[in-house]
């Protein structure tokens, strides 16, 4: 990955400065409460991360556990999916919505299958140019399966860093290059540290500084946040997207998927 442009150090608005207090609070706080969920046991390896990465993509933990468990058990290595037909990949897919994802997920066990021998890829180039891949799900295989220095954004992420760092409510609706400018510069310089770093804020924006009720008094970095130094200023930006679910498009599909 391209080394981040830095602002000049210790100016006060380089938010690298910024983000050193940050680490350790937030790093401390996650090896003390990190959830035990099965792709970040060091047996998942690389395609079990990547599974759970396509699996999580708008759907809650709680419902993605018992499926991705059933999909490993299945499908243990990349090209044990790839000899399958892709309408199994669907059929395995079950009610987790958006079934799309699990023809991608195939494409990119059979492009692994046969242009890496197999093996989920550490490149980061590599993994980006695999068919359903995006930057988000590069950035996070190369980061949680091989601990490399990546900017991991989701929506956790975002969240996390637009209130402790930006000062505000909510990150944009969609994913910005100051964004990302800023949560480059925010990675530790260690390449392990940085890939703990993506992994703890993603976990406390899941379950401590969440979208709809903050939990500022367990908060590993309440006293340092912006947001909450500035008095919890309220939204002020474009209306925040809801995801309705009763009488559209993925209510039918799923009813399909279901018959």
């Amino acid at each position: 990955m391209t080394a981040p442009t830095k602002p000049s150090p210790g100016g006060p608005s380089d938010p690298a400065a910024s983000g050193v207090p940050l680490h350790a609070p937030v790093i401390d706080w996650f090896d003390e409460h990190a959830r035990d969920l099965p792709w970040r046991r060091p047996e998942a390896g690389a395609w079990g991360v990547m599974v759970s990465e396509f699996m999580l993509q708008q759907t809650p933990v709680s419902r993605v556990q018992p499926v991705y468990e059933q999909w490993l058990a299945r499908w243990p290595r990349p090209a044990d999916l790839a000899a399958e037909a892709p309408g199994e990949a669907v059929r395995a897919w079950g009610r987790l919505g958006y079934p799309r994802r699990a023809l991608r997920l195939h494409g990119a066990a059979a492009a692994i299958t046969e242009r890496h021998g197999g093996d989920v890829p550490a490149d980061h180039a590599q993994l980006l140019a695999l068919p359903g891949i995006g930057e988000y799900t590069a950035a996070a295989v190369a980061s949680f399966a091989y601990g490399q220095r990546h900017a991991v954004l989701d929506t956790n992420v975002r969240r996390v860093l637009a209130r402790a760092v930006t000062g505000v409510q909510y990150p944009p609706n969609a994913t910005t290059a100051a964004e990302r400018k800023l949560a480059r510069a925010l990675l530790p310089e260690e390449q392990e540290r940085a890939a703990r770093w993506a992994a703890a804020s993603m976990e406390l924006g899941a379950l401590v500084c969440t979208a709809k009720k903050e939990s500022c008094h367990r908060c590993p970095i309440a006293a340092q946040c912006a947001w909450r130094l500035a008095g919890k200023p309220a939204h002020d930006g474009p209306p925040r997207r809801g995801q309705t679910y009763a009488g559209t498009d993925r209510q039918v599909r799923g009813r399909l998927l279901a018959v």
